[in-house]
């Protein structure tokens, strides 16, 4: 039986009072970077997570759309570490024998375009609840080697870009960091919103070869450490220990943003296992309900632990330390314990989720046997 009610989510709303709180605070004073890192951290896990639900919800019945959501195969999984090494590395040759402004440069202004998009796509949700009009703007083209692109926009997201391009433009020329944050938060979020891991197999792929990708990376070499130390972009939110005056720069504690991304991936994909298994329905407003959530409940507290382990660590040894090094077990043996304590781990290891593609597919098939049973 499918359940029809779902109860609101208050912890949503109060999520992303707390995480602006905690980003706006850190501009007035130099909170304690493990509360702040910590704390931060997780409410994004927590909001993209929810958010994430609108992957179960057709596009029709206005869930995500097709163009806007990517599933990962066992593929893409194993070849992840792989690519994200040789990116890696590019960067680091880039800093190593190019220029560094020029480099960061480049980079910069990449990531501004991007970010653009990013903030339009977490902020014009919001603006939506103001601005109702569902009429778009624009235009859907398909371009020789570009493909498909959609800019068809609703007033809403209009606005949203219109600020976001301002927002961009000025972060372009400051670099600041609290603009910095917003478009790491702002990053992080729409990953998590948007990617699926596909199936609980595929997502403890990912996670194993990229706990041996962090650990090499940062023990075996200096490529990592260099790499976000010489980047001056969005790729780390960061933590202010001594706050910047006009006279001296400030001091920051940092995390990476993958350190956030693909842990995130894995808990949302627990969440929305549980939504299925608490069979509730699968409409518009998911994303903002409440329901029996043991597996992401758990492994939400388990990232959070895991991260405070590598803070702890990190000023043990006063050495930088690779984060997935401890979120990986967290995550893998929170989701394992649930399962086992339930008796739920055959429909753990089961567990699957459909590609845009295939979805298509399988709606194309159910409206031809629908079609050929009204010949009949």
């Amino acid at each position: 039986t499918i359940s029809t009610m779902v109860a609101p989510n208050p912890m949503l709303n109060l999520s992303y009072i707390a995480l602006f709180g905690l980003w706006l605070a850190s501009y007035f004073i130099a909170l304690p970077v493990p509360v702040n890192l910590i704390c931060q951290a997780t409410l994004i896990v927590y909001i993209g997570s929810y958010r994430s639900l609108n992957l179960l919800v057709k596009e029709a019945d206005g869930g995500a759309k097709a163009s806007d959501s990517e599933v990962l195969s066992a593929s893409d999984a194993y070849k992840f570490p792989l690519v994200g090494s040789l990116a890696l590395f590019g960067l680091y040759v880039a800093f190593k024998y190019f220029d560094k402004d020029t480099v960061n440069l480049i980079l910069s202004l990449y990531f501004s375009v991007v970010g653009v998009f990013a903030l339009t796509g977490s902020f014009s949700s919001f603006a939506s609840l103001y601005i109702t009009s569902k009429t778009q703007y624009g235009f859907k083209k398909t371009f020789p080697l570009i493909g498909e692109v959609d800019m068809l926009c609703t007033p809403a997201e209009i606005l949203c870009l219109i600020l976001s391009t301002i927002f961009s433009v000025v972060y372009f020329n400051t670099k600041h960091y609290m603009m910095n944050n917003i478009f790491g938060i702002c990053f992080c979020i729409q990953s998590i919103e948007r990617i699926s891991v596909g199936s609980y197999k595929i997502g403890a792929i990912l996670l194993v070869g990229l706990f041996f990708y962090d650990i090499f990376w940062v023990f075996g070499t200096d490529v990592m450490v260099t790499v976000a130390k010489s980047f001056d972009g969005p790729i780390k939110l960061l933590f202010p220990v001594i706050l910047p005056t006009l006279e001296e720069k400030g001091k920051f504690s940092l995390l990476g943003l993958g350190d956030i991304v693909i842990p995130g991936l894995f808990v949302a994909l627990l969440l929305r296992f549980d939504a299925l298994r608490a069979k509730v329905a699968l409409v518009k407003g998911l994303d903002r309900s409440s329901f029996s959530s043991p597996y992401f409940f758990t492994n939400t507290i388990c990232y959070a632990l895991g991260l405070g382990c590598t803070v702890f660590v990190m000023y043990f040894f006063n050495a930088a330390q690779p984060a997935l090094l401890y979120l990986v077990p967290a995550c893998l043996g929170g989701s394992l314990a649930v399962g086992t304590a339930r008796g739920e781990l055959s429909a753990l290891f089961a567990y699957e989720e459909e590609s845009a593609e295939d979805k298509k597919k399988k709606a194309e098939e159910e409206e031809k046997k629908a079609g050929s049973k009204k010949v009949e």
